[in-house]
């Protein structure tokens, strides 16, 4: 059986040969289609793959559809939105993510950018600490935990909602859970969202709830763009001069909030939550491994498909 890497951008060297090490350990072949720039690549590579492992690469009904032996497709991260999972669901082939891989990274993340915005982007200026700050936590999965616990260690105060989470899970970890979510943006100074790109989430996050954040609020998205109401965001930071947002996820909007409002908003040039060499190795190898139980043992843990 043949196991396709397929990575616009490659994972790091010493994660791939961790992933060859699983995968022929096994007793597959490994096939690697690293910085591709055509989508007639990527067709090509997956018509005999057995397995395939991606990063943020697009893997759509027409890549599924060219892959006739495909049985299953893992995506190194927690992210699966690049995946059509009707698609792959109609082919029977299982998808997956690999959820907590990354978790560590993207919350580091959030803190550096909130340090930033805190600190009014190091422009000079005096800004404000974080020390004593209230942080809401929007969805308490995985990075959400993660960015608790740096908190904490930051001494600030936090909360979380998410209403897929027990109570006492966030108490255990001496987090505060809210219940409401204008209640978590109308009480924290800080707000961080960890919220996955749904039907139901789309655009969620607007001006109310933005207009809502106390004095010198400043939210931080390392989820996804399309959690965002954008025009609500442009008119919140209009109308609150002292708002701040930073982002690991550029709007579609970006040129015009950075001409608009400068050094009160930020965007990381690509998406950057999991780019460490040690997310990178993690994501990487835990894919493969995913891959190997599946065409083994046919394990599914982590299935995101039905």
């Amino acid at each position: 059986m043949k196991v396709l890497v397929a990575t616009e951008k490659p994972f790091a060297a010493v994660a791939v040969d961790g992933i060859r090490t699983v995968v022929e350990e096994a007793g597959y072949e490994l096939e690697l289609l690293e910085k591709y720039t055509s989508k007639a690549d990527l067709l090509a590579a997956v018509a005999d793959a057995d397995a395939l492992i991606v990063r943020s690469d697009k893997v759509d009904a027409e890549v599924i559809a060219a892959a006739k032996q495909l049985k299953v497709v893992v995506r190194a991260g927690a992210g699966y939105d690049n995946v059509d999972l009707a698609a792959a669901t109609a082919a029977g082939v299982c998808v997956e993510n690999t959820p907590g891989q990354n978790s560590n990274a993207v919350a580091e993340l959030v803190f550096g950018m909130a340090v930033m915005a805190a600190r009014n982007m190091y422009d000079g200026t005096s800004g404000s600490e974080l020390k004593d700050k209230k942080i809401g936590i929007h969805a308490f999965g995985q990075v959400g935990r993660n960015v608790a616990r740096i908190a904490k260690g930051f001494g600030m105060e936090v909360s979380a909602f998410d209403p897929f989470c027990p109570d006492e899970a966030m108490e255990q970890a001496g987090v505060a859970p809210e219940h409401d979510i204008a209640a978590l943006y109308a009480g924290n100074k800080i707000v961080s969202i960890h919220i996955p790109a749904t039907p139901q989430t789309k655009g969620s996050i607007g001006y109310d709830l933005i207009t809502s954040m106390p004095k010198g609020g400043i939210l931080v998205n390392t989820a996804r763009k399309e959690v965002i109401d954008e025009e609500g965001l442009k008119k919140a930071l209009a109308e609150r001069s002292d708002l701040r947002y930073v982002a690991d996820v550029k709007p579609d909007n970006a040129d015009e909030l950075v001409e608009a409002f400068g050094g009160r908003v930020f965007f990381t040039p690509k998406k950057m939550g999991a780019q460490t060499s040690e997310a990178n190795i993690n994501a990487g190898i835990a894919a493969a491994r995913q891959v190997v139980a599946y065409l083994k043992d046919g394990i599914d843990k982590y299935r995101v498909n039905k």
